[in-house]
């Protein structure tokens, strides 16, 4: 892949998990990195100090991806440390319920919260870097959606996270339309279950074990997907767009389960 060095990568979510697997991945690519977590402090600055050990700059930001004023604070402050604004947007973060519920037993904050964080806050971000962007003649911007995101089917139990992610899908492709002319391009990245300490390994390091739930028969890793991520931000890749991207060995989650 061709060197992302000299542009800045905002990565949300990004101190622990697939987040983190893919901020190294820019950073190793050059890229100078904007870190973002909600609670997990200790996990951001860490790795803060691995990236720059890369030879690249980074710095940690707090902020809730659900709210408008920790947005538009954090951009704020990522625009004044780099001295720069962002070429490359990854909204990774997003609140995810893992106990299966009807759309009835949630309580509506929890379904408020989970639109707000998984759809309207990678909204504004969008809306907020990309005039820079334009400006600039070049950009990146990454959804993370679920797999089979696209084809809009129903997901029982996941009624207000799918619903958002869905959207997600229609605004991802609205927006490779209108940018394109721009340089920027606009895409989604759909991960399969990448579970726990699975979200931080290399491939070599989940190829020896078993999951018989993904076709492809072994787990997925953070690098399964921070290495599509990382082809979709090269400068070469320009002419990908608008495209959602499944990363789950085949594995489709919206199986046929009983609702009770």
């Amino acid at each position: 892949m061709r060197s992302l060095s000299g542009r800045l990568a905002l990565v949300t979510g990004s101190a622990r998990g697939l987040g983190k697997k893919t901020a190294l991945a820019l950073a190793e690519l050059g890229c100078d990195v904007a870190v973002n977590y909600v609670r997990s402090a200790s996990e951001a600055e860490s790795l803060v100090k691995r990236i720059e050990s890369l030879g690249v700059r980074a710095a940690a930001f707090p902020a809730d991806v659900s709210r408008p004023d920790q947005l538009r604070g954090m951009m704020e402050q990522v625009e004044r440390t780099f001295g720069t604004g962002v070429d490359i947007l990854v909204n990774n973060a997003g609140p995810f319920i893992r106990e299966r519920k009807l759309y009835t037993e949630y309580a509506w904050e929890d379904i408020d919260a989970l639109v707000r964080g998984n759809l309207l806050g990678a909204m504004e971000l969008d809306w907020l870097v990309l005039s820079g962007m334009q400006e600039r003649r070049w950009g990146r911007i990454i959804h993370f959606g679920f797999a089979h995101a696209s084809e809009a089917r129903g997901w029982p139990h996941r009624a207000a996270y799918a619903a958002a992610k869905v959207a997600l899908v229609s605004l991802t492709k609205t927006l490779a339309a209108e940018m394109a002319a721009f340089g920027i391009t606009v895409n989604m990245v759909c991960p399969g279950d990448v579970r726990g300490d699975h979200k931080e390994q290399n491939i070599d390091e989940v190829l020896h074990l078993r999951d018989d739930e993904t076709p492809r028969g072994r787990p997925g890793s953070g690098e399964d997907v921070a290495r599509v991520v990382a082809f979709l931000c090269d400068p070469a890749s320009d002419f990908v767009t608008g495209n959602i991207i499944n990363v789950n060995g085949g594995m489709d989650p919206i199986r046929s389960l009983p609702l009770r």
